[in-house]
Formats: C-alpha cells, sequence, structure tokens
C-alpha cells in the first residue's frame, strides 16, 4: 500500500513540472480582476436595491399601503426621516461607485489590499444602517399606533375586544408591529447576507490571496 502511495506521488510531481507556473504579476491581475467585478456587483446592486421599491410605489394598491404614515400622522417624521435615509444611502452609493472607480486603476497589490479592506468595511456600514432603518420605521409605525385613536377604530377592534381595556389594545398593537419590524428586520438581514456577505467573502478570499504574494 505504501509502495503505491508513493508511486502516485510521484507520478503527480512528474505531471507538476509539466503545469504551467504563473508568475506574480499573473497572479495579481487575476486577483485584480475578480475585485473589480466584486466590487461591480455590489454597486449595481446598491442601485437597484435603491430603485426597486420605488418602482413599486407606481403601482396603485401598493402606493394605497404604503401611505400610513398620513392615517397615522407622523407625516412629518417621516420625510425628516426619508431625508436622512436617502441622503446616507445616497452616500454610500456613491462610495461604492467610487471604489469600483478606484480599484480598475489601481496597478500594485498594497493599494488592491487597501481597497479590499475599505470596500468590506463600506458594506458591513451600509448593512447595519438599512437594517437599522427597515427596524426603525416599523417601530415608528408601533409608536404611531399607539397614540393614533382613529386607526383603532378605522380596524373595528371595538366590537371584537369591547371587553379589553383600550390602553391594554394600544400595547397589544405596538408589540405586534414591533415583533413584526423585528422578523422582517431578521428576514432581510439574511437577504442581505446571501447577497452582499456572499460577495464579501469572495474579497476576504482575494484579499488572502494578495497577503500570501505579499509573503
Amino acid at each position: 500500500m505504501v509502495d503505491e502511495l508513493e508511486l502516485l506521488k510521484k507520478d503527480w510531481q512528474k505531471k507538476a513540472e509539466h503545469l504551467p507556473k504563473l508568475s506574480y504579476d499573473e497572479i495579481y491581475q487575476m486577483i485584480w480582476k475578480k475585485s473589480s467585478s466584486i466590487v461591480k456587483w455590489i454597486f449595481y446592486i446598491s442601485i437597484i436595491e435603491f430603485v426597486v421599491p420605488h418602482l413599486l410605489y407606481l403601482i396603485p394598491s401598493m402606493r394605497n399601503n404604503m401611505n400610513l404614515d398620513a392615517d397615522l400622522g407622523i407625516t412629518k417624521i417621516v420625510i425628516g426621516v426619508t431625508v436622512v435615509q436617502y441622503t446616507v444611502i445616497l452616500y454610500f452609493i456613491y462610495l461604492f461607485y467610487k471604489r469600483y472607480k478606484e480599484i480598475s486603476v489601481l496597478d500594485n497589490a498594497k493599494q488592491l489590499t487597501q481597497n479590499i479592506l475599505n470596500t468590506r468595511k463600506t458594506v458591513k456600514h451600509y448593512v447595519i444602517f438599512s437594517l437599522s432603518m427597515i427596524l426603525f420605521t416599523f417601530l415608528m409605525i408601533a409608536v404611531g399606533v399607539y397614540f393614533n385613536d382613529g386607526l383603532l377604530d378605522s380596524l373595528e377592534l371595538g366590537e371584537r375586544l369591547s371587553n379589553v381595556p383600550r390602553e391594554k389594545v394600544r400595547w397589544i398593537l405596538m408589540a405586534i408591529f414591533a415583533v413584526f419590524g423585528v422578523v422582517v428586520t431578521f428576514v432581510f438581514g439574511g437577504i442581505y447576507f446571501l447577497l452582499y456577505g456572499l460577495l464579501t467573502r469572495k474579497l476576504r478570499k482575494n484579499y488572502r490571496e494578495l497577503q500570501k504574494l505579499e509573503v
């Protein structure tokens, strides 16, 4: 058995001698192209993520369901939060574009390594901000439901919960929206993990390959 293994090892070593050996520059070029493609896709996905909800708003039924702020009396708060959210998201999209343009003209491994680190950090901050805004939106709705008497009446809960104090109904509805917000945040967190997580893991692999080149 040992002799067979030794023969296989020697045979493999002979074949390896005939395999093409890549130079430092060739390996760097491969890593650079893969990294550039990954950052480009991160940029594209961030744009799609920003545009799709606005396309849904064009559908009348979806638009009516999205106008909860007027029913809850929190229109001014929503406008303020939306301005901040749009500003930050557009800034992140700009950063992704900037990372892509930077990586397109890099000419050494050290700069590429730094760009990969910066891109992964930017993606991490973007995901944290996006998930925080999703959770905050649902918590804001939950608070709006608690303080809005008209909404309780429109839901026609009076007859079904006639024996339940109105204050308790407020807390129940607020808790439902809050829990639902946490669940939705976790769902989107899973989606972000699949999309951005997969891309950033590939960037991390490229980063490790660059580290080996520098040794």
